[in-house]
């Protein structure tokens, strides 16, 4: 039986552990999109207007927006798009990163996710302390800090774009306790944070573990990845699943 963790006792990930988790990500979304056919890339995801296609080509964007200018140039074009489509800057600055790789071949997009991925984890790493300690726009929960954001929301949104890819192809995602048993801990500590109220909480999978806050608080099971989906808002919860994590 799985011993029940305090979720004030897990550790968050954070820029010294960023680095490995966020590797052992991009190399496991690399490793789904290689298995691939072709057809498979125009499947529609659980995102709106997105297939598999343009969702791959929004992580790589992301991953390739690896220094300083990049990233400046892309938020700048991104307000621009985000007023020009009606949305929030992410919608705008996502839109940027599919507009500019359209008609990529999906196996150059993966050769370009690997080449760029190892220089993002780097320039993620070297941001300088007052630019971490910047806080910039989320959905759902207002606002949160550079570092979290290049520590944290970044992989997770590679994290649930495999599950998304997954469940859109139906391919195997891969799911191990030291790996995604870590991210979907981690998100569970913000989720629990967020509500602030005592809960009992059993994720099952090979992602899962048990949690808890305090006593006589909502008990609640479902599957590990089923969990992140809805905290995402990709799915929908009632009670305490309302809670939402920044993905």
């Amino acid at each position: 039986m799985t011993d029940t963790v305090q979720v004030d006792e897990i550790g968050r990930i954070d820029k010294r552990e960023a680095p490995a988790v966020a590797t052992a990500e991009y190399r496991r979304f690399a490793d789904l999109l290689r298995g691939l056919e072709a057809d498979e890339w125009t499947k529609p995801t659980d995102c709106p207007g997105w297939d598999v296609r343009t969702m791959v080509a929004h992580v790589v964007g992301a991953a390739e927006a690896n220094t300083v200018r990049k990233s400046l140039r892309e938020t700048r074009r991104g307000k621009k798009v985000a007023t020009e489509i009606g949305g929030e800057l992410v919608d705008g600055m996502n839109e940027v990163q599919i507009r500019d790789r359209a008609g990529v071949p999906p196996n150059e997009l993966v050769a370009r996710l690997e080449q760029a991925a190892p220089t993002a984890i780097e320039f993620r790493r070297r941001i300088p302390g007052p630019m971490r300690l910047m806080r910039i726009p989320a959905p759902f929960v207002g606002k949160i800090t550079m570092g979290y954001l290049v520590d944290v929301v970044y992989t997770r949104d590679v994290w649930m774009h495999r599950v998304d890819v997954a469940r859109a192809t139906g391919a195997e995602l891969v799911l191990t306790a030291e790996h995604d048993g870590r991210v979907v801990a981690d998100a569970v500590a913000e989720w629990a944070d967020r509500h602030g109220k005592p809960f009992t909480l059993v994720l099952e999978g090979p992602a899962g573990g048990a949690y808890a806050k305090g006593s006589g608080g909502e008990e609640l099971r479902l599957d590990a990845v089923e969990f992140c989906r809805i905290v995402s808002g990709r799915g929908a919860g009632a009670g305490l699943l309302e809670t939402k994590v920044v993905f």
